[in-house]
């Protein structure tokens, strides 16, 4: 069967499109391109095969699911190579809300919380872990 989506992006409204871009620069090594004259203005943020969207929120409190609805992340990032990933994130200052551990859904993860209180997990299945593919948001 032909795969019919490839990848994913994630958007995320934030107060400040630029405090935020930084930050992910700064802490967490992505690149930022900036569309701020654009109809819809926003940056986007890459690393690897990874890109999350910045908007603005237009002045509206950023809430995270966990807060709305009393659990879930805001994003999650499948990576094979979490050890290091958590190290760097950890060097840099990133807040590390959850270390690296299994989880009772079998992945291996660790949770990181973003300047504007996002959780983002960063793993894999642990049955997955030796397959080849990217996945960027979920």
């Amino acid at each position: 069967m032909e795969k019919m989506l490839l990848m994913s992006h994630c958007v995320f409204p934030t107060a400040d499109i630029l405090k935020t871009a930084n930050y992910y620069e700064q802490k967490m090594g992505f690149n930022a391109e900036h569309y701020m004259d654009s109809e819809e203005p926003h940056i986007c943020l890459y690393r690897d095969s990874t890109e999350i969207i910045l908007t603005s929120s237009i002045g509206q409190e950023v809430i995270p699911n966990r807060n709305l609805y009393g659990y879930g992340y805001d994003a999650y990032f499948i990576t094979d190579n979490q050890e290091v990933l958590q190290e760097e994130f950890r060097n840099a200052g990133v807040k590390i809300v959850r270390a690296l551990s299994n989880t009772d859904y079998n992945n291996k993860e660790f949770v990181i919380e973003d300047i504007d209180g996002r959780w983002i997990g960063f793993g894999i299945k642990k049955a997955l872990k030796n397959w080849v593919f990217t996945i960027t948001c979920t």
